[in-house]
């Protein structure tokens, strides 16, 4: 009886090192995943207030032209 617990506890053994290795795997794809989606997200950030700013320059560009426009009109 105390050989057959024994070696159940063995297996049971094996397989939680084994789940555990799985899980570490699992986390450390986990933070890959992560850190690219970071990465990613960060990238999207700088590339909007680009764009923000290209569009206030824009903006700005039309304003002035509609102010010339305005001007030349009126005299």
């Amino acid at each position: 009886m105390l050989e057959t617990t024994l070696a159940q506890l063995e297996r049971i053994v094996a397989d939680l090192l084994q789940q555990n290795r799985t899980l570490a795997e699992n986390c450390s794809q986990l933070e890959q995943d992560l850190r690219h989606a970071r990465e990613e997200n960060d990238n999207l950030q700088l590339a909007a207030l680009e764009q923000e700013e290209r569009q206030a320059a824009m903006v700005a560009r039309l304003q002035a032209l509609i102010e010339r426009a305005g001007t030349s009109s009126a005299a």
